[in-house]
């Protein structure tokens, strides 16, 4: 131990004689090897924590993985499966693997989206998503970002799951570069063939109720409706669609591309949506980790307004207090 010093740690002054990190880890009755640390807005790498030395003034974060959400009972259920947070992240853009991991700890999600790429057959021990984020303790969702065709996205996944066994998972099929939008009719085939080889496909869609419906018939066990385009950040821009997306649902229904900023997340859970996936919003953020907060917090409060039910919408002004008595 070391003179005693002063730091920030998760937003709250506290005193320590730890000298390295790894002893403050320990001090908290914690495990280095199950933790993520940041350090004065930098991710320092586990393999470095005892090594670490902790300064006077520092400002740390440590996040460790935990199940989603607060409100017991409020959970949401897809394809049999059951989760309590209603927030879903991806894990590209990320500055690096430990990173990517206290943002998915921070966001409390217990799902993230994975894309399924070729092993770097030069150098075959090079870290891997799965050092940082345990497919045992989050539930992976592999998906096929970047296919253009129905039958390479099948292909995608035949090989995802051989490679982990996955069965649920997020079908895409891009019909253009630009705006990344879906090709509807090659992810209506796939969907298709997907289902009957046993797939439980959460489809990524556009935001057309008829479409979701006939994605729904061939085998979907979730739509996905664009808010905006993938990557964009403009928020939902169509919520009349979104809206009869929901309504005329029988499987859960996840706003999925478009969200920018916390008050997004929490319009599209006030829409009746079961949950939010983003990625782009969180990992370019300034701070993600933060920004990984306030996802969870939005995504919570949207959810909380849409059970609560919103007041109506009034042309005129209606006065809180009562005109009659007045001086």
């Amino acid at each position: 131990m070391s003179d005693p010093k002063t730091i920030t740690l998760n937003g709250d002054t506290r005193r320590t004689q730890a000298a390295t990190i790894a002893d403050l880890v320990r001090e908290l009755d914690l495990v280095p090897e199950k933790v993520a640390v940041e350090r004065n807005g930098a991710i320092v790498p586990r393999s470095t924590l005892e090594e670490a030395a902790l300064g006077d003034g520092d400002t740390l974060e440590i996040v460790h993985f935990v199940g989603g959400g607060d409100h017991a009972g409020d959970t949401w259920s897809v394809a049999g499966r059951t989760f309590t947070s209603r927030l879903i992240v991806g894990t590209g853009k990320y500055k690096s693997f430990e990173q990517n991991a206290a943002a998915v700890a921070a966001s409390g999600a217990e799902i993230v989206t994975v894309a399924v790429r070729r092993v770097n057959v030069s150098d075959p021990k090079a870290p891997m998503l799965t050092d940082f984020i345990d497919p045992k303790k989050i539930t992976y969702l592999p998906n096929t970002a970047g296919c253009f065709t129905g039958e390479d996205a099948v292909r995608t996944l035949r090989l995802a799951r051989e490679a982990g066994g996955w069965d649920l998972v997020k079908l895409e099929v891009l019909g253009e570069s630009r705006t990344l939008y879906p090709d509807m009719r090659e992810t209506l085939k796939a969907t298709e063939v997907l289902a009957s080889e046993g797939f439980l496909p959460m489809v990524y869609c556009a935001d057309d109720p008829i479409a979701a419906k006939q994605l729904e018939d061939a085998g979907a066990v979730a739509i996905m409706p664009l808010g905006a385009p993938i990557g964009s950040g403009l928020g939902i821009q169509n919520r009349v669609m979104i809206r009869l997306i929901v309504e005329g649902a029988k499987v859960p229904v996840l706003v999925d591309a478009g969200v920018g900023t916390a008050s997004d997340a929490a319009v599209g859970m006030e829409l009746g949506c079961d949950g939010i996936l983003m990625n782009t919003a969180i990992a370019e953020a300034k701070d993600p980790i933060r920004m990984a907060r306030a996802m969870k917090l939005a995504v919570e409060a949207g959810r909380e307004a849409y059970l609560a039910g919103r007041m109506a919408r009034r042309m005129y002004a209606d006065p809180s207090s009562p005109l009659a008595g007045l001086i």
